[in-house]
């Protein structure tokens, strides 16, 4: 399936200058975020996952909304799988701060708000105390986005069933992802299926996840497919462009 976007005007700022930046500003750009994690993604995964996929998808939301597309933020709040070496996690509190200084630089260059596109679930609660906080300390409108619909894009297109209700994690969805936008990066030869036993209290009180499953993998991930990964980030960039659309349409930048 090929998404047809409207054609916008959008930058990548991690190669723009001062200039290109104070010109996007000008012009009304939101300023697009990018926030990922470095964690376990299972033996065939790079620790990156996450990061990527919030980068793909937030360079189709910039392209589709004009947006200034920020460099990531590659680290996020992870702890959950710290048994797993390479895992690197922030707190709570440190995800809520970032986010929020972030917010505030981007209020000074003169964007229009700020667009957080998350790719990582521990990142959830930090980042909507941060846009709660942007609001009322700043005055500052910042969207967070969270792959909205992942649950009907993954019934869809994969063809495994998930680990439990909302996991998906090292699995067909995100190793199809990947497969579409970092190949080089997955190592298929060394993907398993494990779905582990996810206890009453799953979801309820912290889990380490290295205590359920030994792999790092909730699901299976073998029939993956870039074919499945292109169709994954199709639907999710429809649900994620619709959202940022909104949000913009009800003029996000508060009166003065």
């Amino acid at each position: 399936m090929l998404v047809e976007y409207e054609t916008s005007m959008w930058v990548d700022g991690e190669n723009a200058s001062w200039v290109d930046a104070r010109s996007a500003a000008e012009q009304g750009a939101p300023a697009v975020l990018p926030f990922g994690a470095f964690e376990q993604h299972g033996p065939h995964l790079p620790l990156s996952t996450d990061t990527s996929m919030a980068v793909a998808l937030a360079r189709r939301v910039a392209e589709a909304v004009g947006g200034f597309v920020l460099p990531p933020v590659c680290f996020g709040e992870t702890s959950s799988n710290d048994g797993f070496a390479g895992t690197v996690s922030l707190s709570f509190d440190t995800v809520c701060a970032i986010a929020l200084d972030i917010c505030a630089g981007v209020r000074r260059c003169g964007f229009r708000c700020l667009i957080v596109v998350n790719g990582d679930f521990g990142n959830q609660a930090p980042l909507r105390v941060a846009a709660r906080e942007a609001l009322s300390r700043l005055e500052w409108p910042m969207l967070v986005i969270d792959y909205p619909g992942l649950a009907e894009v993954a019934g869809e297109v994969c063809e495994t069933r998930p680990a439990g209700p909302g996991i998906y994690h090292a699995d067909e969805l995100e190793t199809s992802v990947m497969l579409a936008v970092r190949p080089d990066s997955v190592k298929m030869d060394r993907s398993v299926a494990e779905y582990p036993f996810l206890p009453p209290t799953f979801g309820s009180v912290p889990t380490r996840m290295h205590d359920l499953s030994r792999s790092g993998v909730f699901g299976d991930p073998r029939p993956a497919s870039a074919e499945k990964g292109e169709q994954i980030l199709d639907a999710l960039a429809d649900r994620a462009v619709a959202v940022a659309q909104a949000f913009l349409a009800t003029g996000s930048v508060p009166a003065e």
